[in-house]
């Protein structure tokens, strides 16, 4: 046995025996008591065990049938893990993880480190992990669309673009009536041609992307440059719109389709498999705000013949446990089960993915020990969930299949 296991089992074994000995003197923590039973097998390391589980290619391998970290919260849920399926941490050293796609033809998966302003690319032949597009404008959310073809929003420059199969790249939105967006944040194409995207105000800050020219809302006192690093045309943007809801369709005509009023700090979106509803997450106050900003939940709507939003709702308000697991991508399976990532703040053990069936119903998570930021479906049969969190890159197979192309 590994020194480190026997290390570990015999510093649980010494909590147990101090804990008996000292009796309700001692108040252990929620994830403490949550490790074992009383007089138990021994505990699977986890992300809430002692020490942590190591994700990294060094750590100990989980020999268990199930991983511990994937957890059934319903029944429903065991029909959709896959048993004897480990989660791997795939490569480690971004600054902040967002926007996972997979590439089907070229079988690799590329995602953004905002602050570093690039786009990475993992392939599945060897797993090695390269610069796929530097600079990326500071990019958040891509995706593929239902020609192959890459879309990414991009922070620094307010827009969205669509990088054609020839490698040249398209300009496909950055105003609306006139006045630059604010930063587009999460984009799903639709098999009609059309692409949906959010555009909250998260880029406008020098970590993700650049603030307002001088004056403008993030940036009132002026006191800060939003010229310096950046290319010579950079610098001029200010906000100018309220936070919303966008459809651009295939002859090029923008539509708001849900506005702050509905939807405060829209960020990640998904489709239902048959496209009749949107999913879409309202996250926290952003740079410039003048409304108090989402509440960390999920709204869901219908999606009519005329392509506008109707019958909005709350679909859940993300707390479990008491503990408030924030959404921020989100994306479906073919049975119309929601995988949203969780950003539970120090509640250890709670930050990853939660998931849910159409009716909100929460039925499983997933334990990262990072913040997840987002997740997609990928790998040759769609079967393979990748986390895109904080400072990592996350996957573990599943029993089930993303809905559309990621």
């Amino acid at each position: 046995m590994d020194s480190r296991l026997n290390d570990s089992v015999l510093r649980r074994r010494l909590l147990r025996g101090a804990g008996a000995a000292l009796g309700a003197s001692i108040v252990l923590p929620r994830w403490a008591h949550a490790q074992a039973a009383p007089g138990g097998p021994a505990v699977p390391p986890s992300t809430i065990t002692q020490p942590p589980r190591d994700f990294s290619a060094r750590g100990a391998p989980t020999t268990y049938f199930t991983d511990p970290d994937v957890l059934t919260v319903d029944p429903a849920f065991d029909g959709l893990r896959q048993p004897n399926a480990p989660i791997q941490r795939l490569w480690t050293g971004a600054l902040w993880s967002e926007g996972p796609a997979w590439n089907s033809v070229g079988r690799f998966l590329v995602w953004s480190d905002i602050p570093n302003n690039r786009q990475l690319r993992w392939s599945e032949d060897d797993g090695h992990v390269s610069v796929f597009r530097a600079p990326s404008n500071n990019s958040n959310g891509n995706s593929f669309d239902y020609q192959g073809r890459q879309l990414s929003c991009e922070h620094l420059t307010r827009r969205v673009v669509r990088y054609e199969l020839d490698g040249s790249a398209t300009v496909l939105a950055s105003s609306f009536n006139g006045k630059r967006l604010n930063s587009p944040n999460d984009i799903v194409p639709h098999p009609d041609g059309s692409y949906w995207f959010t555009d909250p105000p998260y880029g406008a800050q020098l970590y993700e992307g650049t603030v307002d020219a001088a004056g403008g809302p993030a940036n009132k006192a002026g006191r800060l440059n939003p010229k310096l690093g950046q290319p010579p045309e950079i610098g001029s943007y200010r906000r100018e719109l309220p936070t919303a809801v966008y459809r651009l369709d295939k002859s090029g005509t923008l539509t708001q389709v849900a506005g702050e009023d509905l939807v405060p700090d829209p960020n990640g979106l998904c489709f239902s498999p048959d496209f009749k509803k949107l999913y879409v997450v309202s996250t926290g106050q952003g740079p410039g705000d003048t409304i108090a900003g989402g509440k960390g939940d999920m709204h869901v709507f219908d999606v009519g013949t005329d392509n506008k939003l109707h019958n909005g709702k709350l679909f859940s308000n993300f707390m479990i446990d008491g503990v408030k697991c924030g959404p921020d991508g989100v994306r479906a399976d073919v049975d119309g089960n929601l995988w949203c990532s969780s950003n539970a703040g120090r509640s250890v053990g709670y930050s990853g993915v939660t998931v849910w069936t159409p009716q909100g119903r929460l039925i499983g998570r997933i334990r990262l020990p990072e913040v997840c930021g987002n997740v997609c479906f990928g790998g040759p049969k769609r079967n393979r969930l990748f986390m895109a969190a904080s400072q990592s890159l996350y996957a573990v197979y599943t029993a089930t299949q993303g809905a559309a192309p990621a």
